[in-house]
């Protein structure tokens, strides 16, 4: 299987869980996958991303021009989002953009998730900051976000929802996955009377520790 029919699969098959997951509803949503050279793989805006098809998939390249549409669809709206990144992180090879119901109440709240309450948020997903507010599909937003993605894979889109990114498609939504329950956790803590955070002693040695 050549990069491209791998890359198709992954998308198709990460749109099945983020549907399922309830991390997307209706036409919510959208991954990228980083090709060789220039080419990226985009998921269409108007479908649902859990009932994706091969054919279905686009192929554009870091100015936005479509390459391939061999269903004569148009690409996620939010595509100046993933250009604006892949410009910024040549590192990134996949973008999954959803909207968890609990990460996005904490963005919708106006509250990033960067305090640091369990080991495995810092060492999986990191702080997760939270970008200003854009207007969807416009250089606004791809601007505001592109700000913030140089230090962080995960980040909170107020009053938008979140973006994860990765190695490759299955690392973005494992980002993905881990915000959400990391948001679960802190809501929960929150219900409880509060967050009882790890200090900067702790932080030092847990770093110190998964260092090699």
């Amino acid at each position: 299987m050549n990069l491209e029919a791998k890359g198709i699969e992954q998308i198709i098959e990460i749109g099945k869980r983020l549907y399922q997951f309830r991390f997307i509803v209706a036409t919510e949503g959208n991954i990228s996958y980083r090709l060789s050279g220039d080419r990226i793989l985009v998921t269409p805006s108007g479908l649902c991303k859990g009932f994706l098809k091969p054919e279905e998939i686009l192929t554009v390249n870091l100015d936005g021009k479509i390459l391939q549409n061999p269903s004569n669809l148009k690409p996620t709206s939010e595509l100046l989002v993933h250009l604006a990144i892949y410009q910024e992180r040549p590192d990134v090879k996949s973008i999954v953009h959803a909207h968890p119901p609990i990460a996005t109440g904490f963005s919708v709240a106006g509250i990033p998730l960067e305090k640091c309450i369990v080991p495995e948020m810092l060492l999986t997903t990191g702080y997760i900051p939270l970008a200003k507010y854009g207007t969807p599909s416009t250089h606004e937003l791809s601007e505001n976000v592109r700000e913030i993605i140089r230090k962080s894979n995960s980040i909170l889109l107020e009053n938008h929802g979140a973006l994860a990114v990765g190695n490759d498609i299955l690392e973005a939504f494992y980002r993905m996955e881990s915000l959400e329950h990391y948001a679960q956790i802190s809501l929960v803590a929150r219900l409880l009377g509060g967050e009882k955070t790890l200090n900067s002693s702790q932080i030092d040695t847990l770093l110190s520790k998964n260092s090699h």
